[in-house]
């Protein structure tokens, strides 16, 4: 459907593509895969012809319809949520009144050969209003957009009245629903809760035919739908058969074949250079050297692809709390509301929080978790019951709203020194990198980051300090794949205790032993690991009341 032949880039001075080629083919579905500021983007951008390469072919069927969803998400305004959505199908709709227009004219009389192209015209209109959707528009919008998460009590509320991340949702559901030939995504999940995603990942394998294109955070999302992992790296773009960890295996594989061979090449190299070195002299040898000379100029250099850099970080040990962290009494909480009674969020919630517990704080969008988990900070005041704090407990909080609290005047490396003023450069400097601040990028102030990049900061800061007790929300957020394997290995290790809200579930699956689940008001706990929840909730939802 779409190829990518021998295209060259380059962004200023940095070369982003040197000859590489690519296809998406028509119904494949592939992971968009490289470090960050390798071309991920580039390539979208291309494919939309947002921007042209300086070298090389991009071709594209005819007709193909391209819908790409990107974290810059267009101003709305002056529709519902719902009239939003229907309309990124502006063509479709259009096609429709056509197709009115010619029934209507079908009833008037004409000559047959006008008849016979009007019929034609209305055959292939037909056709593609079909394929495009256009008889089940509003129901499989309505479908999305509940399925993100908003359903048909928000329809009809106006776009400007949704936060930044739901207006993501509906920018998604806008893509989604034009049901196009081929799916651009970069990083869908970011705003949505693990019911929308899992939503998400059956609506891509089960309603969704074209090709999908994506890059994506979530380890376990683009396990379960991409076939293929498309690598941008390194000046040039290389092609993996399989899943995500199939890359993973197969990219280790492929480096120690290539390193073995440009080891046995290194060593024929040398031995060919020693002859030529020590016979260049004799006129005995002259042929002999001259071959040799001749032979090492045609011979194909293996280069070595840069290593990619691991960084690893581990937490000071903690000082010790007391076994009991938290003790919750008939804990409740609720909001004011401006008519009617106050809106509960959860009740009666008594248990404890012990000491080294791992504990997922679970629930659908709009349950509570991150309002559980801020009376648990101290940050908002229970509404009835009570909080015990236990003996030597150091909490320490992390929200996405916790950028809020930096200093705009401060570079990166002197927020994180502020917290561990006694830690040397490297030790600092370690840390950034581990949360994607290496170089130069370390004297970045405060007030020039992005969104991402000040939560990624606020959670270094956070790491950094001697505490036993964290309570994290969505802390997985904005950071790629191997920035998360760090923060997981870094919390497996931690001897404190842990409790956090994340839509990752490859996070949750081999960081959680016990489950905090609210539902409807009410807390349940699971006195096992994420994958025990899963199952015993499953099994609990299908038994009868």
């Amino acid at each position: 459907m779409i190829h990518l032949t021998n295209i060259t880039k380059q962004h200023g001075s940095q070369i982003l593509f040197q000859e590489a080629s690519l296809q998406i083919l028509a119904s494949s579905r592939a992971g968009l895969v490289g470090p960050n500021g390798a071309g991920k983007s580039t390539i979208f951008r291309l494919i939309t012809r947002e921007e042209e390469a300086d070298k090389g072919e991009i071709s594209c069927a005819k007709k193909t319809v391209i819908g790409y969803f990107s974290q810059d998400v267009s101003e709305m305004a002056g529709r519902t949520a719902l009239a939003e959505v229907m309309a990124a199908a502006g063509e479709v709709t259009e096609l429709g009144e056509q197709m009115r227009e010619m029934e209507l004219a079908m009833g008037l009389p004409m000559e047959d050969e006008e008849m016979t192209a009007l019929l034609e015209r209305y055959g292939n209109a037909v056709e593609e209003f079909e394929h495009r959707g256009g008889y089940d528009l509003e129901a499989r919008a309505q479908a999305v957009l509940t399925g993100l998460g908003i359903g048909p009590d928000a329809y009809q509320n106006p776009v400007e009245s949704f936060s930044g991340g739901w207006k993501m949702r509906i920018g998604l559901a806008k893509i989604l629903t034009i049901n196009p030939d081929v799916l651009l995504l970069d990083e869908p999940t970011n705003h949505l809760d693990v019911e929308s995603i899992v939503w998400l990942e059956e609506w891509l394998a089960s309603e969704f035919k074209g090709a999908l294109l994506m890059t994506c955070h979530d380890r376990d999302f683009m396990n379960r739908i991409v076939n293929r992992i498309i690598e941008v790296a390194g000046q040039t773009v290389t092609t993996y058969s399989g899943n995500y960890d199939f890359y993973l295996r197969e990219r280790e594989i492929r480096r120690e074949q290539l390193l073995a061979s440009y080891r046995r090449q290194q060593e024929m190299l040398a031995k060919e250079e020693d002859f030529i070195a020590r016979f260049a002299a004799r006129v005995s040898h002259a042929a002999q050297v001259q071959s040799r000379i001749k032979k090492l100029e045609k011979i194909e250099r293996i280069q070595l692809p840069p290593e990619q850099k691991v960084v690893r970080f581990e937490f000071a040990e903690p000082p010790r709390s007391g076994d009991d962290v938290v003790r919750m009494e008939v804990l409740s909480k609720s909001w004011p509301q401006e008519i009617g009674q106050d809106r509960s969020v959860f009740g009666g919630v008594t248990g404890v929080i012990r000491r080294q517990e791992k504990i997922a704080v679970v629930g659908v969008n709009g349950a509570g978790k991150s309002t559980f988990l801020k009376v648990l900070a101290g940050q908002v005041a229970p509404t009835n019951g009570t909080v015990s704090i236990g003996a030597n407990v150091l909490p320490g909080y992390f929200s996405q709203h916790s950028m809020e609290l930096l200093n705009p005047d401060f570079t990166v490396f002197e927020t994180v020194q502020a917290v561990i003023p006694t830690g040397n450069i490297g030790v600092i400097r370690n840390l950034c990198a581990a949360f994607l601040f290496q170089g130069d990028d370390v004297d970045k102030r405060i007030a020039n980051l992005s969104g991402g990049e000040k939560s990624r900061v606020v959670l270094a800061t956070l790491l950094a300090q001697p505490l036993n007790f964290l309570i994290l929300d969505e802390p997985t957020n904005h950071l790629d794949i191997q920035s998360r394997e760090v923060l997981l290995e870094a919390l497996q290790k931690f001897t404190g205790t842990v409790i956090l809200v994340s839509h990752d579930r490859h996070f949750l699956r081999l960081l959680v032993d016990r489950v905090f689940a609210i539902d409807h008001g009410a807390l349940h706990t699971y006195e096992g690991d994420y994958g025990y929840y899963l199952s015993k909730s499953a099994q609990d939802a299908l038994e009868p009341n």
